[in-house]
């Protein structure tokens, strides 16, 4: 097992419509509106932003996401990630009971040197500050679309 490199699995059940979350979650240069941890998204061009995130624990990590899939029509959103972490993450919003289920999935190997110094010691406090932004991350959306 390469002791940097880490999947992750959220899913979130809300009560908006797919199409809302949908739509709320292409529009990443919002997400420091609603989601306290994603500190500042800086569109680069049309496919290209620059991202810098910040949760519980005392670093910043700080990401290109360049969109590799984009499909409304299955709803589903995709970036590669470069920089502090190197992978990928993918939203799937679904129906579900009403109103809609948000898989969010990511797979990526840490870069930043700090982490990689403390990954086998930081493992599960990386995974614990990583669920608790996710947390931060449902909350804040819900409220979001709540508002809009």
């Amino acid at each position: 097992m390469d002791r940097n490199h880490h999947r992750f699995t959220s899913v979130w059940n809300l009560s908006a419509t797919p199409d809302s979350v949908y739509a709320a979650l292409e529009r990443a240069e919002d997400y420091p509106r609603w989601w306290p941890q994603v500190r500042a998204v800086t569109p680069v061009d049309d496919t290209t932003a620059t991202a810098r995130f910040r949760s519980l624990l005392p670093y910043d990590l700080v990401i290109t996401l360049r969109r590799s899939r984009h499909d409304p029509r299955a709803r589903v959103l995709e970036a590669a990630m470069s920089g502090d972490l190197d992978g990928w993450a993918r939203w799937t919003v679904t129906p579900h009971d009403g109103g809609s289920r948000v898989l969010y999935e990511q797979e990526a190997d840490v870069r930043k040197a700090l982490l990689r110094r403390l990954a086998v010691p930081g493992r599960l406090f990386f995974r614990a500050n990583h669920t608790l932004m996710m947390r931060s991350g449902r909350r804040g959306l819900t409220a979001w679309l709540q508002a809009v």
